[in-house]
């Protein structure tokens, strides 16, 4: 009876199922405050920026009232006021105020905005009476730009991260084993649906397994690099079209015991593949993930062609991308097929 299938490391979609928890030294992450923001979701991420722009407002919106009572500008604002109003006496004629029309925190916070945001209605402007005021004016002007740097820089690191690219990065639903150049191979498929390149491609995949160390210590996710073979040849791909990425199940490989009877025994086991490159239109390294559990692995079959000349050049069915077409395949193991060779001869191969 096959044993309870554990839970994935790496998601069909590439994430990585892994929960962080009793972290202690959580000042860490206010050391690298940009990848902090950025890391954040969205409605945080639009939250914190929201507020950074409003509370700057706010308190310079606050040191410029403060400016304009010391120096007597919202007295002789309302006395102005007053005596347009009124009849009554108003402010000495040769009175300049620091700022020009604020006569309340109002008037400060719009203010405020104006400077942070060069807006600039024209009813309110600084004057050469306070040095003081001078001076915030030049620091908030700072602030606002230090701001929009880092928020705008936030906004678009998130809009433009590399996962974003590896959504047209795809990868077949299953993966198959079965014969190629008499040699039992794990194959996948993978192919990129936008036009644009990726650069410098590598794929690469491990199997993720628990295992006992010879000691009895128990490593619950083993990670073990596989080697792969590819029609370029390497770890370096031409993803220009889809291409069928292989595995050579030879006595190295932690594939070799297996055979199509114990296959779904394995529930632990689970292979994962690792595509990068960097994206051709904007220079940024992406990374696509997938994995493969043991009910998702089939064996003896192959999958079907998709790429055909039409018209002076090379058309790919991706309606075809994920399907397989059952092919002869012996039911042993890798280590059986290389120890008995006439397994091989019984083989119903069709001629070339």
């Amino acid at each position: 009876r096959a044993r309870e299938r554990r839970a994935r490391f790496v998601g069909k979609n590439g994430a990585c199922n892994v929960a962080h928890k009793n972290i202690r030294e959580q000042g860490r992450f206010l050391q690298d405050v940009f990848t902090t923001l950025v890391d954040l979701k969205w409605p945080h991420t639009l939250l914190i920026f929201t507020m950074s722009f409003l509370c700057s407002w706010l308190l310079f919106g606050m040191v410029w009232w403060l400016i304009a009572f010391a120096h007597g500008d919202l007295d002789h604002s309302t006395r102005l006021q007053r005596g347009l109003g009124d009849g009554a006496a108003g402010p000495p004629e040769d009175f300049v105020p620091c700022v020009t029309s604020i006569h309340s925190f109002a008037s400060a916070f719009l203010f405020s905005i104006e400077v942070q945001v060069t807006i600039g209605f024209g009813g309110r402007m600084v004057t050469e009476e306070c040095p003081a005021a001078i001076l915030v004016l030049i620091v908030q002007n700072i602030v606002g730009l230090v701001i929009n740097a880092i928020m705008l820089g936030c906004i678009f690191m998130k809009t433009s991260q590399a996962h974003r690219r590896a959504e047209t990065l795809i990868f077949s639903k299953h993966a198959v084993i079965a014969l190629r150049e008499g040699k039992l191979c794990f194959m996948l498929r993978v192919g990129d649906l936008r036009k644009s390149m990726i650069i410098s491609a590598t794929i690469r995949m491990q199997v993720v397994k628990k295992t006992t160390s010879m000691e009895g210590e128990v490593v619950p996710l083993n990670q073990i690099d596989i080697q792969m073979e590819n029609p370029v040849g390497g770890n370096s791909i031409f993803l220009v079209s889809p291409l069928i990425i292989y595995h050579v199940i030879d006595k190295n490989s932690p594939l070799y015991d297996i055979s199509p009877m114990n296959l779904h025994h394995h529930q632990d086991l689970e292979v994962i593949v690792i595509l990068e490159g960097v994206v051709e239109t904007t220079g940024i390294t992406t990374q696509a993930r997938t994995s493969y559990l043991a009910d998702e692995i089939l064996w003896g079959q192959r999958f079907v062609p998709i790429v055909a000349e039409e018209d002076g050049q090379y058309s790919v069915d991706y309606s075809k991308f994920g399907n397989t077409v059952k092919v002869p395949t012996p039911s042993c193991t890798a280590r059986q097929l290389e120890e008995d060779k006439s397994i091989m001869d019984n083989m119903p191969f069709s001629p070339r």
